[in-house]
């Protein structure tokens, strides 16, 4: 045998269905088999077309596509695809298209049924496999996936049943069960240490490593480990998951595990859900993310039109603008070299609220280690700051007009200078310092590179929440500027517009509205203490403490309304395809709706003259 066959002979070895066969019928089958190289976007099989081959996946990914553009499974190495039409109807009823540069090796009809013929097991292996494509179409078609996206985890974590290992099992034991039990990862469950096993793990970890099978799984297993409750969404699950880069989510319930969900539970949504779109995100080149904030824009209005909240569509946002500020981070380390400190990108604003709309554009910077040294590594990080923004930019993420962005170098600071400039903003602000603190407040670590990025970050976040908790001036200031934007109401509930410009006869539903309940948030939380930077999660956190129950209640009922005006005024110019802005033409609104915004603007300004009575915000 070549060297050639012999790779390909070890290769399918080492896979399903392939790993059972005798040995003698294993080597026979690499000389009968071809290889081919798909580039991605490439259609392998296409919908009718004629398909006489099995392919096997050397390397890379392929879709399998059904009605409606709806996508059915994502086939990675070592699996195959084509067989539907082997065991079936010979014309394809999918779209099989490669999503990566793939290499595929293809065993051609005759000897696939001459292989089927001699060994029954595999014969009800490929019409079990066929049938389960079937069954996912069909199951696709009759539920829509914002039905899938709001369903609870547990329902889907109930479908496969929960295996566990003790952490003192033997890898090979723990791997043995995985087998047995047909899963890709196990539950390590030692009562005070929660971990898990996957099949990633016991490839990077431990053949790769060459580590001795009979070791304890505790020496291999990913601990600690993020879990999820039950009672969750599926599009939470999405967004923690695409956020911590992972494929597996343990679910608790009553502190315990009952559960697991992976991401090829998800795979069963439509092309245009922020599964498939963060994926694709997340291996893209940098030409390739053209225009991807656009399309997540487009992502998130569909979402919103069928049902989700304002709030569940800007984190969906979100999510992929991170996706796509991590990749291009990753590209952009790729480009330039290994940086010569560690560093991070740190989202700021409405991106590091979680609160991105379709108009939205870049609020970030870059916290840099101590050890920077701007004669020898400015350079470094000049180039970087700007890939990075201008790489935005390009995936359609509009640039900050006021330029607070890591390609500005005044925001681009060690740790050391980042904590100072906190400082000096809580303890003597300015009217510039106030416009930065309200902005910088926010503040959530994106990406990074180098040993402690994320942790070098949140430390200054927190030495910040810390001394901005006594800072009464800073209060003080924080409160006039959240009064300082009055909803546009009258003292008779009529609404006031604009008279002139370009915006005649519309009222800004952020400007005194969203805007000013976000300020309010951030002013409650921080006297408070309070560790959030959601708006909502902000203002549920400080009730009872720097703001009343019902306060928060209402200005949280007040704020999910307008968020959701605003997302529908959006989404209708995102499908018009004009540029999205948050000016409403009241005249337009229906009677309820008109109503409803004058009791939204009615609680902010009631909140509003709260704080102003409160803080000697008409001295400042």
């Amino acid at each position: 045998m070549s060297v050639e066959l012999d790779e390909v002979y070890r290769f399918i070895a080492a896979h399903e269905p392939f790993t059972h066969l005798p040995d003698d019928t294993l080597r026979a089958l690499p000389a009968k088999m071809g290889i081919t190289y798909v580039r991605r976007g490439d259609a392998v099989v296409s919908p009718g077309e004629r398909n006489d081959s099995l392919y096997i996946i050397r390397s890379g990914a392929v879709d399998i596509v059904g009605d409606n553009n709806t996508l059915l499974d994502r086939r990675g190495e070592g699996l195959n695809f084509g067989y539907s039409t082997l065991v079936g109807e010979p014309e394809s009823r999918y779209l099989m298209q490669a999503v990566e540069d793939s290499v595929l090796m293809i065993l051609p009809r005759q000897a696939f049924d001459e292989l089927l013929a001699a060994h029954p097991d595999m014969h009800r292996f490929f019409q079990t496999a066929s049938r389960r494509v079937r069954a996912a179409a069909q199951e696709v078609e009759d539920l829509g996936s914002a039905d899938v996206l709001r369903t609870p985890v547990s329902d889907v974590a109930a479908a496969r049943a929960l295996v566990t290992c003790g952490p003192d099992t033997a890898i090979a034991a723990a791997a043995q069960l995985m087998e047995d039990s047909c899963v890709s990862c196990l539950v390590v469950d030692g009562g005070e240490e929660l971990g898990i096993l996957t099949d990633r793990d016991l490839r990077a970890r431990v053949v790769a490593r060459r580590v001795d099978p009979d070791r304890p799984v505790s020496e291999v297993m990913t601990t600690p480990v993020l879990t999820i409750d039950g009672g969750a969404l599926v599009f939470e699950a999405v967004l923690a998951m695409s956020e911590a880069g992972i494929h597996h989510l343990p679910v608790r319930s009553d502190d315990a595990i009952t559960g697991v969900i992976s991401s090829s539970d998800f795979m069963r949504l439509l092309q245009t859900d922020p599964i498939y779109l963060a994926a694709d995100v997340g291996r893209a080149s940098y030409d390739e993310l053209a225009g991807a904030y656009q399309r997540a824009v487009a992502v998130a209005v569909r979402f919103f039109e069928r049902g989700a909240s304002a709030a569940e569509a800007q984190r969906l946002l979100t999510a992929i603008a991170d996706a796509v500020a991590r990749r291009l981070v990753e590209v952009g380390v790729d480009k330039l070299g290994a940086p010569p400190v560690p560093f991070a990108f740190v989202a700021v604003g409405s991106q590091a609220r979680s609160e991105m709309g379709p108009a939205s554009d870049q609020d970030n910077a870059l916290v840099l280690a101590d050890s920077f040294d701007p004669d020898t590594h400015g350079e470094y990080f000049a180039h970087l700051g700007q890939f990075i923004c201008q790489g935005l930019a390009h995936a359609g993420q509009a640039l900050c007009p006021g330029e607070m962005m890591a390609s500005n170098p005044a925001w681009r600071m060690t740790a050391s200078q980042w904590a100072a400039a906190f400082h000096g903003w809580v303890t003597a602000p300015d009217p510039n310092a106030l416009l930065h603190a309200q902005v910088f407040f926010d503040f959530r670590a994106v990406a990074g590179a180098g040993e402690g990025w994320r942790e070098m970050a949140d430390g200054i976040r927190k030495a910040a929440l810390s001394s901005a908790r006594g800072s009464k001036r800073l209060h003080t200031h924080l409160a006039a500027l959240a009064t300082f934007r009055e909803p546009p109401i009258g003292i008779f509930r009529g609404f006031v517009v604009e008279r002139s410009g370009e915006y005649a006869a519309t009222l800004d539903i952020k400007r005194g509205g969203t805007a000013a309940v976000v300020q309010m948030a951030r002013l409650y939380a921080l006297t408070a203490g309070v560790d959030e930077v959601e708006t909502d999660a902000r203002l549920r956190a400080a009730a009872g403490s720097t703001v009343s129950e019902k306060g928060a209640a209402d200005l949280l009922d007040a704020y999910t309304y307008l968020s959701d005006a605003a997302m529908r005024h959006q989404a209708a110019q995102v499908r018009a395809g004009e540029a999205p802005n948050y000016h409403i033409d009241p005249k337009q609104l229906p009677e309820r709706d008109k109503a409803a915004l004058r009791d939204a603007f009615g609680v902010i300004k009631s909140m509003q003259n709260g704080l102003a009575n409160k803080y000697p915000t008409r001295a400042v």
